[in-house]
């Protein structure tokens, strides 16, 4: 497998009326072809700046981002952010939320059949005419989803995308989101404060420390999907991962969230 994301010591801070506050300090990772990465940390602890800048939106203060080894400036075609606050246009249906972006295609019809395709993926099949507020919740989630993947990114940032779905309702996106990386392959970078979640979806789960935040800890998750979230592998990884974050955890899984 070759390298996709190289980063290499990241910094960044902000100007505040208290003086400068140091957010990521010294962060560096890489991520291979085709490799899904979930990184958990304290709230507030600079996950979603790391993201942004790995993902061109924000310019470090040192270190570099390299995506197949070029330097990462600005956001670029190769990726996508799929972000917690959602971004589907309330104006538009679902098959029209899905031809945005599609602009290497010049065909009404074909991008139209694109947009039904990806629309069939998520199981949206029957919805392609319907509105956003005629959906639920986690249809939107999978509108979102399937606009990202309709572009054929290679790479999918993910920054908390279910943390405003239901438990229910976040297990079945996860489990949808394995199914269509099974026939959609891309190389993933999670970003998310639930345990089970990492867990759940990534080859490896790295922990981030306390503001200025660094990587304290790597995981590897060496276990095939499906993976069954109460067996006894799980549950202590869990655990192990829990106590890297500071929080004491009990082996039954009531709440696996830091």
């Amino acid at each position: 497998m070759s390298t996709r994301i190289d980063v290499a010591g990241l910094h960044k801070g902000f100007a505040t009326d208290k003086g400068p506050l140091a957010v990521v300090d010294d962060v560096s990772l890489q991520v291979e072809d085709g490799e899904f990465i979930a990184i958990v940390g304290p709230s507030g602890c600079g996950k979603s700046t790391l993201m942004r800048m790995i993902a061109g939106f924000i310019a470090p203060d040192a270190g570099h981002v390299l995506i197949d080894g070029v330097e990462r400036t600005r956001p670029g075609p190769q990726g996508i952010l799929i972000s917690q606050h959602g971004s589907v246009f309330p104006w538009l249906t679902v098959r029209q939320n899905l031809m945005f972006g599609l602009n290497d295609i010049s065909s009404k019809q074909e991008k139209a059949a694109v947009a039904d395709h990806y629309a069939s993926i998520v199981g949206l099949k029957g919805f392609e005419g319907s509105y956003p507020h005629e959906l639920s919740g986690g249809m939107l989630k999978r509108v979102e989803i399937a606009r990202a993947l309709a572009v054929k990114p290679a790479i999918l940032y993910m920054d908390e995308p279910f943390s405003a779905l239901d438990a229910l309702m976040s297990l079945r996106m996860r489990n949808e989101l394995l199914r269509i990386l099974e026939r959609e392959r891309h190389t993933v970078l999670l970003i998310t404060h639930d345990v089970e979640e990492a867990i759940h979806l990534a080859d490896r789960v790295m922990v981030l420390s306390p503001r200025p935040t660094r990587i304290q800890a790597t995981f590897e998750v060496n276990l095939p999907h499906p993976r069954k979230l109460t067996s006894p592998a799980v549950q202590e990884l869990r655990m192990a991962i829990l106590k890297e974050l500071g929080v004491e955890a009990e082996a039954d899984p009531v709440d696996a969230r830091a």
